[in-house]
């Protein structure tokens, strides 16, 4: 009788997490320090040994040489932290719908020319948040029919994203959903997806999920009347932030919104908006 011989994790050295950390800085500006090596040891740990590489540092020159860049894209993957749920930090949500939201479509009725409602999930991981969103909007909308609505819904991973798209999500992400919403808004599986709900067409129809790395060019051609970016920039370093924040001022329509996790805030960070209360922030008219 044989035994299977257990297999021996890979060490990351010192120098090898320096290298490691240093790339994943660069390339999306989160910084990671010496506490966050087990961590990083862990999440790619399972692709060394799918790819057979025999140390971290010959991981790290496979990312380097792979012109396609589809390794850096695994990659990042692998970093990516991916927790969210529906309606999360609900306050926000309580804001939009019953503040913000009301005062934003008398200000559109007003210019006569102004239907388009624009908001940024940005980060929005696997799609919790920016369906929450929508809900929110069609829910303080007496008829949104009338409206142009489109959602721009972000992340990094294309993990998240493949998620994000399907709208499919166990039932116990929606168990403390209001009955109403769950029926008005979510499928209930059956036979191998019984324990499962699936997010209405009608829903899907509103947002555009796409991947984009914050650290880059934004792509859009049209500007926010509210961007989300919520438990993000905890990652970033100061530096990054700032930038981060200022590119989002400029990204929003006057009076616009910006709302970060109520963990974060922006106190010492150099910017124009104007503070609202916790987390929230405004552009100026």
């Amino acid at each position: 009788m044989s035994c299977s011989k257990p297999i021996e994790p890979i060490e990351l050295t010192e120098a090898e997490f320096r290298k490691i950390s240093q790339l994943i800085y660069e390339q999306c500006g989160i910084y990671l320090n010496e506490s966050k090596k087990e961590l990083i040891k862990a999440r790619l740990g399972k692709r060394l040994r799918e790819g057979e590489f025999k140390s971290f540092r010959d991981y790290y020159d496979y990312i380097l040489k792979d012109e396609s860049g589809m390794e850096l894209i695994r990659f990042l993957d692998s970093i990516a932290t991916n927790f969210t749920f529906f309606f999360r930090e609900p306050r926000h949500f309580e804001y939009l719908r019953f503040e913000f939201i009301p005062d934003m479509i008398t200000r559109k009725r007003k210019s006569n020319r102004n239907r388009k409602i624009r908001l940024w999930s940005a980060g929005c991981s696997s799609g919790e948040e920016a369906y929450s969103i929508v809900i929110t909007l069609l829910e303080a909308i007496d008829n949104p029919l009338v409206w142009d609505i489109k959602i721009i819904a972000t992340d990094l991973s294309t993990r998240a994203l493949k998620i994000a798209k399907s709208g499919i999500y166990p039932f116990e992400k929606v168990r403390d959903l209001d009955s109403i919403i769950l029926r008005k808004y979510f499928l209930k599986g059956t036979k191998k997806w019984e324990n499962c709900v699936r997010v209405k067409d009608q829903l899907k129809s509103y947002i555009r999920f796409q991947r984009l790395n914050l650290m880059e060019r934004f792509p859009f051609s049209e500007s926010f009347d509210c961007i989300f970016c919520r438990n993000v920039m905890i990652y970033f370093d100061k530096k990054h932030q700032t930038e981060l924040v200022n590119r989002f001022y400029e990204c929003l329509n006057s009076g616009g919104l910006l709302i970060v996790g109520h963990s974060e805030s922006l106190s010492g960070i150099s910017h124009p908006f104007k503070y609202l209360r916790p987390s929230i922030y405004k552009k100026l008219e």
